[in-house]
């Protein structure tokens, strides 16, 4: 990682952000490295980054079947918008469902379960192959995304999370700057977006999360739970 200079000052964030990318998918890891994306609030701002370097770069998109309509079709307006050309949608097979989950009721008594069998499972089966992930997690987020850094080893590969030192306000003028449509969702008080069961409309501006899992203590899914740094 000599060639990405991640520790110097960034005088012009979204330019220097896209040639850390850019390293990444066309020198480091041409063919082995894959976007994941939730096509939540945010999404849009990487996911253009990535489009401009290369678009046919291999996007990860979780459907847990649980997702809010407004995701999925914001995804197939990002889709065509962007011109994304390798979106892979991936999620729990339905035998594991009608085994674990038949009644689609097991967030209600297990998060930790249902993320596991909705997300952490089809996830790892989804990134074999692949040597590197680029992630869209930020700091300001807070909680366990508070100490984030740019580079992590997770499950024997590396992940980079180009976007770990972005703010609220540089994430809003990146939206503006490059024209991007936003989230309908993020009109209504959604924060932060994840399954429908589990995501509530919250004005905590001081805590971007703060509506996802309300009142359980769950602070991520489990799909960034690492085992090695």
């Amino acid at each position: 990682m000599n060639n990405l200079e991640i520790s110097s000052p960034q005088r012009n964030l979204p330019l220097e952000t896209e040639k850390q990318i850019n390293v990444m998918i066309r020198q480091l890891f041409p063919g082995r490295i894959a976007v994941l994306s939730s096509f939540g609030a945010e999404s849009a701002i990487l996911l253009d980054m990535v489009a401009r370097i290369d678009p046919a770069t291999p996007v990860i998109f979780l459907d847990t079947g649980m997702l809010f309509p407004e995701t999925l079709a914001y995804k197939e307006l990002l889709q065509k918008r962007l011109g994304l050309q390798s979106i892979r949608t991936v999620g729990a097979k339905i035998v594991e469902i009608n085994k674990v989950d038949p009644d689609g009721q097991l967030h209600e008594s297990n998060h930790d379960a249902c993320c596991s069998l909705r997300k952490v499972g089809p996830l790892q089966s989804a990134l074999r192959g692949f040597d590197a992930l680029i992630t869209g997690r930020k700091r300001y987020h807070g909680e366990d995304r508070a100490l984030l850094p740019v580079f992590e080893l997770a499950d024997g590969r590396i992940k980079h999370n180009p976007l770990a030192g972005w703010s609220e306000e540089q994430i809003d003028s990146a939206f503006e700057q490059r024209g991007l449509p936003r989230h309908p969702l993020t009109f209504e008080d959604y924060l932060s977006i994840g399954c429908a069961p589990c995501t509530q409309q919250t004005n905590c501006s001081g805590n971007i999360r703060a509506g996802r899992w309300t009142g359980s203590g769950k602070t991520e899914c489990g799909i960034h739970n690492t085992r090695e740094h």
